[in-house]
Order: structure tokens, then sequence, then C-alpha cells
């Protein structure tokens, strides 16, 4: 697998940026390294934004790692390969009870959850010269879903299954997913990240499109064979081409690190990430869902004490078994 580093901006940094110390009990490391997910996603854009933030805010020199998305990033973390990753919450469940297939039965329980980040949907987007207009009409049609690893690449063929569609299923980068629907290789592309999607912009700037979602019935079904899927929303006008709001089911996304991550580190990474949503923001419209108030959104997986640090100073009470 190819792997791109990209090293964040290291312009005023130290005292001109207004970089946090530590104590001195506690030596800065030199660089941090952030595992990502594939271009053409979120996670790509958002991960540019977190080191950045961090790097500039910091101090520390924090690049970016191009992966296959929260399952690579799960293992990559757990491995003490990269100190920062990012993970969907439904991935991380499969790790942590280690009932994924993906998983090969390992239990990942060394990973820990730092800040929460946004919620992420799944949905679909095809051209308008296929005629598909629902999720129905993929049977016998192939889709693409982003990487092997990824969320969507984990969830779909699972989805599909459960709605007992035939569907044949192509891998691959979000921008890579992007230019096969356009020269029509795939017949659709479904994909799950913070929206709006650059890759979904991207197909809609180049040909007519259309974005179509699951119906009420087909939501029921796939929310009782995957319970840890939860009702999501795509709001009307989100891209151009969508004229409606679009009911979905998603997941949310966290901040991670391993459980022998700095608690001193573990505490500034996620007070630089919370208390800068505006910046956040600005680098990508998901972000508004960067809060303190979505750490809530985890329900299984502990917080490393360093963040529940954190929470706790703005009021916010981790459950102890919440904290590990």
């Amino acid at each position: 697998m190819t792997r791109i580093t990209r090293r964040a901006a290291l312009s005023g940094l130290a005292a001109a940026s207004g970089a946090l110390t530590f104590g001195a009990s506690h030596a800065q490391p030199k660089s941090l390294t952030l595992g990502t997910a594939s271009i053409g996603g979120t996670y790509f854009i958002y991960g540019g934004v977190v080191a950045t933030l961090l790097t500039e805010k910091l101090g520390i020199n924090t690049s970016t790692q191009q992966t296959q998305g929260p399952n690579q990033n799960l293992i990559l973390v757990s491995d003490k390969r990269v100190e920062l990753s990012m993970t969907t919450m439904g991935i991380a469940l499969q790790a942590w009870n280690g009932d994924g297939e993906w998983t090969k039965g390992r239990k990942y329980r060394e990973v820990r959850a730092l800040f929460p980040m946004y919620d992420t949907p799944f949905h679909f987007i095809t051209t308008e010269k296929t005629g598909i207009a629902s999720v129905a009409q993929l049977n016998k049609k192939t889709v693409g879903v982003g990487p092997r690893a990824g969320t969507p690449g984990t969830y779909f063929p699972l989805m599909f299954k459960a709605l007992g569609l035939d569907v044949t299923i192509r891998n691959g980068s979000g921008s890579d997913m992007a230019s096969q629907l356009g020269d029509g290789l795939i017949d659709c592309f479904a994909f799950a990240a913070g929206v709006p999607i650059a890759a979904f912009s991207e197909i809609e700037a180049q040909r007519p499109a259309r974005f179509f979602t699951f119906t009420d019935a087909e939501i029921a079904t796939l929310k009782k064979a995957m319970p840890e899927l939860s009702d999501s929303l795509i709001p009307k006008g989100t891209y151009k081409a969508q004229t409606a709001d679009h009911k979905t089911i998603g997941v949310y996304n966290f901040g991670i690190c391993h459980k022998d991550f700095d608690a001193d580190l573990a505490y500034q990474v996620t007070k630089t990430i919370l208390d800068n949503n505006a910046v956040m923001v600005k680098g990508h419209a998901a972000a508004v869902e960067t809060i303190a108030a979505n750490w809530s959104r985890n329900t299984f997986l502990p917080f490393h004490p360093g963040a529940v640090r954190y929470y706790k100073e703005k009021g916010f009470n981790i459950p102890s078994g919440l904290v590990g």
C-alpha cells in the first residue's frame, strides 16, 4: 500500500504562535503523526486541519499519513505506528469486541478516545445517465464503496447483504471512485464521511448527478442488523443536486490515541482541537460538530485520562466506566 505523508505548515511556531508548553516532567515530542484516510474523503481534509492546528498551537511538527481508513487507523494506533488517528465508532466497536471480519479475532483494547469529530452519514451518488434513483435499483449493479478498510468499505457490503441485494463491490480511493463513476466503470458511488464529501462535490461539478437515500423500511432493517448504526440526516442543499433532506443512517467519529500516550499531551491535543472550533470549521464544515458536548456520542470506548481532565474542566462528568 502506498503511504503519502503530508507535512503540516510550520509557520508561526513556538512563542510567535502562542504554542502551549508542557510541565517540567513531560518532554515535548519533536513530532506526531496522524493517520487519516484516502484522498477525496473528509478524513483527508479534516486531518490536515487537525495537523496544522496542532503544529501551530503546540509547536509540535504534526504530519498526516494517508491510510485506508478507520480499520487501518485502529491497527496503526494499537501497534504504536502512529500517535494519533481517527475512527468511526461502528468500526471501533468491531475492534473493541474483535468481531469484525477484518479484526481476525483480535480485540483492540489498547485504543483510547480523545475528542468527538462529526457524524458520518451513509449516502449515494450516481450520474443521471444511469437512471438509478433508489437503493433497491442497485441490485445486479456495480458500486464503488471506497477503500476496503474504510467505514463504507466495511459497512456497505454488509448493508447490501442485509437488504438482500446482489451488488458487485469496487474498492479504491474516494477520488478514484469519482473518476470511475464519471467514466461509467461503476454505476454508483456509495460513501460515508462528514458532509459535504469533496469527491461528491467534484462529481456534480463535472456532470449531471443524482443523490438518493434509503427508504424508512431499509433503515429499519439495517438498524436491526447493525445496532451501532443511528439515524442521521443530510440536509437539503448539502450538494447542489440534492433537492430534499435525505434521511439515512450514520456512525460518529472520534480522534483516538494509544492508552500509553502521554496524559499531558492527550490533554493538550484535546484542548487544542475543541477550543479552536472556528478554525476547524473554516477547514471543513463537518467540524461544526467537533465540540466537547458531543463526548456523549461515545458509549463504550474508554477516554484517555488526559482527555477526561479537559472534559472535567469544561463541566462534563465522564462516567467511570468510560475512563481508562
